[in-house]
């Protein structure tokens, strides 16, 4: 029996509340939330309050100088994870980084570096990939399922502009960046993280100069296709379908945490563990799912994830930096 793995969570924000929560669907003998950093103390200890966690920390440097601390989990903004996950990194720590990873390319780049460097695991916490669902269709694939694979597409929309953070650029906004990424890790996913041949991505952007809403077609090798749709101003089924010549594989709504799987019109259910509070987004408890990847991961010894490696991560990067190249959409990063 390995012993509990000892979580450190870096920001006291919306995400690490609802990761605190999935935590608790978890048995305590397998993970303990020993650890919570936020840039002010007095959020921290509230936090700490709120979850039961022992130890509050009133800076970032505190948590990546604890000995105890096995894994991190990064729950900051979008814009702090280059240099966050750099300072953890290069302190020895174990990472899970929400997505994006970083900004561009060049920052996940340095991310990888610094964790080879280091020895330590790093992942992106693409939660979808954890899912049951996930799983399952990645079995259904294998198992040639649908025939020879022809066409993917994906559609993730919410109306999102009254919220600071996915309209300002100095916060990182955009919907590539926040959910489009979906859409696009769940292609690669399909396609065994092979690089496309091509990608024509045209959108249209808000005053703020982010993307507001994109459409993505991507060719693979073999004339196989994806279609990906996103928006912050708009709803959309937030769907996914694999499409071959034998069948067809379609995860409902939301697909990037789902429930369900419909293979040739037969559905099959996979709920979702109750949740002991109130939560901020759709389905968290199914955050469980990847910390016990990362638990595994860890007791195996793993420096990453087999379900979200670094390669694809680089890869999911490397295509974002050529949409938004395409739909003109530059951050302060790309130019540093």
């Amino acid at each position: 029996m390995a012993p509990a793995t000892r979580w450190g969570l870096c920001g006291a924000g919306k995400i690490s509340h609802d990761f605190s929560v999935a935590m608790k669907t978890l048995p305590p003998g397998d993970h303990q939330i020993a650890f919570i950093a936020s840039r002010s103390l007095e959020r921290a200890k509230e936090f700490a309050k709120t979850h039961g966690i022992p130890k509050a920390y009133g800076s970032y440097e505190e948590l990546a100088r604890d000995p105890d601390v096995d894994i991190v989990y990064l729950g900051v903004l979008h814009t702090e994870h280059w240099k966050v996950g750099l300072l953890f990194l290069e302190a020895g720590k174990n990472v899970l980084c929400e997505k994006p990873f970083a900004m561009n390319s060049r920052q996940v780049k340095d991310l990888v570096a610094a964790a080879k460097k280091n020895n330590v695991f790093l992942m992106e916490a693409i939660w979808s990939r954890c899912f049951p669902v996930h799983t399952e269709v990645r079995r259904l694939l294998a198992e040639g399922a649908v025939g020879d694979l022809k066409l993917v597409k994906a559609y993730f929309g919410s109306p999102q502009l009254h919220i600071p953070r996915s309209v300002e650029k100095e916060l990182g906004g955009g919907a590539l960046l926040d959910i489009g990424v979906y859409c696009l890790q769940f292609v690669l996913m399909v396609f065994n993280g092979e690089r496309p041949e091509s990608i024509q991505a045209t959108g249209v952007r808000l005053e703020t100069g982010v993307d507001e809403s994109v459409v993505v077609v991507m060719k693979f090798s073999g004339n196989r296709m994806a279609f990906c749709a996103f928006s912050i101003a708009a709803r959309l089924p937030n769907d996914a379908v694999i499409a071959g010549t034998k069948g067809s594989i379609k995860i409902p709504g939301p697909m990037h945490c789902p429930t369900a799987l419909i293979v040739n019109d037969k559905q099959t259910e996979f709920p979702l563990p109750e949740p002991c509070m109130p939560l901020n987004f759709d389905n968290s408890t199914g955050l469980r799912y990847e910390a016990e990847e990362v638990r595994q991961c860890l007791i195996k010894g793993l420096k990453e994830s087999p379900r979200m490696p670094l390669s694809d991560s680089l890869l999911l990067t490397e295509i974002m930096d050529e949409i938004r190249r395409q739909v003109g959409v530059s951050f302060s990063q790309d130019s540093q």
